[in-house]
């Protein structure tokens, strides 16, 4: 894992460029997947000559769109250095939409090219130095290397792990409840600042996931309604397929983005009734270890085949409790309500924790507030890997 800052002796003025390179990348939120986000940056003798980003999935990689930025202002790039958030891609294939970045480099004469991560995509891995450093072309990499991970860590677990990267949401209140005991999913937990937080995490998800009790209880669209950006896709945990046919995620416009796992052996008449609302029906197979259940990582391995690089799950408690029990899991959002419910269904339940000292624990923890709200987010410890 390339996190380490290079001991190259980067300036002020590399360390600028790259910065600049990553803010605009980030304008490609929700937008590039299953690319990366990429920005780029041309510069020469402190002055910057072109930039562009990776806008769109299939559209211009971010170094050409900086190198045609440099000539459209009468730029050449001949002996200026490149500044790119991602190694430049050296490869062609049939799934590839736009050429080598690694050609118009060494075309346009490029003295110096300086990049934050190298990519771990297996037919770029490293090829891209190379192939740039063969053209006499200088590779100094590692520059702001740990915000580069951050930035691309959809992109990066799903090339490394096999599997998308997975953010749980949970929102409870300060005795651990997400609903009360006759919750009937009308009385919300989070407020609208947490809510319009939430949206906004949603559109840069490829997909969202629930259960089927949350698909009963609340009946959520799990749209992106009240921020601008795309509907991820809805994925639901239902092994009987009793997600009633009234449900709000079959009568939505995209209906096709509505994905269903069930337990391999469903009624098969149940699955064409499903299929003919638009939703796609997968089963899978379970086991007694999966209590019931489904086993997620043969769900994430079936997004994963999609080009599903990241998955949001909003619920509820027994999909919580089986993400974390078998370690799936990235980073976790808890909103917390100024209240106490006193009873009703705990946010967690039946981990194997015998003792405090194999308590989970984060990394990378944040606390704010939202309104009334206390949002507490960090990221998964990995012990074994």
């Amino acid at each position: 894992m390339n996190t380490a800052e290079s001991p190259l002796p980067f300036t002020e003025f590399d360390r600028w460029c790259m910065r600049r390179a990553m803010s605009l990348a980030r304008r490609g939120t929700g937008k590039t997947s299953p690319n990366p986000l990429v920005g780029a940056v041309i510069a020469r003798n402190g002055m910057v000559l072109g930039e562009g980003w990776h806008r769109q999935y299939r559209g211009k990689h971010a170094e050409l769109e900086a190198l045609e930025a440099a000539a459209a202002a009468g730029h050449t790039a001949e002996g200026a250095d490149l500044y790119c958030t991602l190694e430049p891609c050296s490869f062609t294939g049939p799934e590839k939409h736009q050429p080598p970045c690694t050609t118009a480099i060494i075309q346009h004469r490029i003295r110096r090219v300086v990049i934050a991560n190298q990519d771990p995509h297996p037919k770029v891995s490293g090829q891209g130095v190379q192939t740039l450093q063969a053209a006499g072309i200088a590779v100094e990499t590692g520059l702001l290397a740990r915000k580069g991970e951050e930035l691309n860590r959809f992109f990066f677990t799903f090339h490394r792990l096999g599997r998308p990267w997975v953010h749980l949401k949970i929102a409870q209140s300060l005795d651990g409840r997400i609903a009360a005991p006759g919750g009937d999913g009308k009385n919300r937990i989070t407020n609208e600042a947490a809510r319009k937080l939430v949206h906004r995490l949603r559109r840069s998800f490829d997909a969202v996931l629930i259960g089927r009790g949350t698909a009963h209880i609340d009946d959520p669209e799990l749209t992106v309604r009240l921020e601008r950006g795309r509907n991820p896709l809805r994925v639901v945990l239902d092994s009987r397929l009793s997600i009633p046919d009234s449900a709000r995620l079959l009568a939505l416009p995209d209906r096709e983005k509505t994905l269903i796992f069930c337990a391999a052996g469903a009624d098969p008449r149940r699955i064409r009734r499903l299929e003919d609302r638009g939703a796609q029906v997968i089963p899978v197979a379970g086991g007694p270890e999966n209590r019931g259940g489904l086993p997620l990582d043969q769900v994430l391995q079936h997004l994963g085949a999609r080009k599903v690089l990241s998955v949001l799950v909003e619920g509820g408690a027994a999909v919580f409790s089986s993400f974390l029990r078998e370690g799936l899991w990235d980073r976790m959002s808890v909103f917390i309500a100024p209240f106490i419910l006193g009873g009703g269904l705990n946010a967690v339940s039946g981990l194997p924790i015998p003792s405090m000292e194999e308590a989970l624990g984060f990394q990378d923890v944040e606390i704010r507030r939202i309104g009334n709200q206390i949002l507490f987010e960090g990221a998964h410890v990995y012990r074994n890997r």
